[in-house]
């Protein structure tokens, strides 16, 4: 009977933000995260050092959650081809965190960041997860080739710590267990997507607010004399 008990987790207590080297204390974890998500998954997930990651913080170019002090999921953007091209990788959020819309936080926020960096950029992204496939649409990233990715080898190169990079080079790049989406600001689609979501962002923000107001003013109700 335990073990079917819902956990209770406040959502409104998650803090997504843009990371520094503040957070370097959590790399380890992040390292776990995502060697364990990739063990469930059976499929690819690039692997990075934490010299890497711990970088990627210093730059600013990493989202990190946290639900209080506890690490909750977190991922980092590349630059690639002169930053022509940008990626948002390694999204992971931990098991007892899912379903709470917090992959989606997570997602959105470092799409925010690299429209924000790099608003010329073309952001790509590679996976095998059907739920990043749909941030993705949402987001207005549309499914493209291989080809259409950028030839940076430092990119491809990235690929090797996963554990089907053999499938990539038989197919000599032109396909793998991945799934390539692209989001060209050139692109007419692509833009009506990002305005579109763009407003449902703004009404869930200002939604989150009046709840939170509503919430702090019940608890100084009740903690009243």
């Amino acid at each position: 009977m335990e073990k079917n008990r819902k956990i209770e987790i406040d959502t409104e207590i998650f803090d997504v933000m843009v990371a520094d080297d503040s957070h370097e204390r959590y790399v380890g974890t992040i390292l776990d995260t995502i060697e364990a998500a990739a063990k469930v998954r059976g499929t690819g997930i690039a692997k990075r050092s934490p010299e890497y990651i711990s970088q990627k913080m210093k730059e600013g170019k990493a989202i990190i959650a946290l639900h209080g002090e506890e690490f909750a999921g977190f991922t980092y953007i590349e630059s690639w081809g002169n930053k022509q091209y940008v990626a948002t990788s390694g999204l992971i959020v931990v098991d007892k965190f899912r379903k709470h819309g917090l992959a989606k936080r997570i997602k959105h926020a470092a799409f925010e960041l690299a429209r924000l960096r790099w608003p010329k950029a073309k952001l790509f992204s590679l996976t095998s997860g059907s739920a990043v496939m749909k941030l993705n649409t949402e987001l207005g990233y549309f499914p493209v080739t291989f080809s259409d990715l950028t030839d940076d080898e430092a990119f491809w190169r990235g690929c090797e710590g996963c554990i089907n990079h053999d499938v990539l080079t038989r197919t000599e790049r032109k396909y793998c267990i991945c799934t390539a989406m692209l989001f060209d600001p050139n692109d007419i689609r692509c833009l009506e997507m990002e305005k579109f979501y763009a407003s449902l962002s703004k009404k869930r923000k200002k939604k989150e607010i009046i709840l939170k107001q509503d919430k702090n003013g019940k608890e100084k109700s009740s903690g009243s004399i």
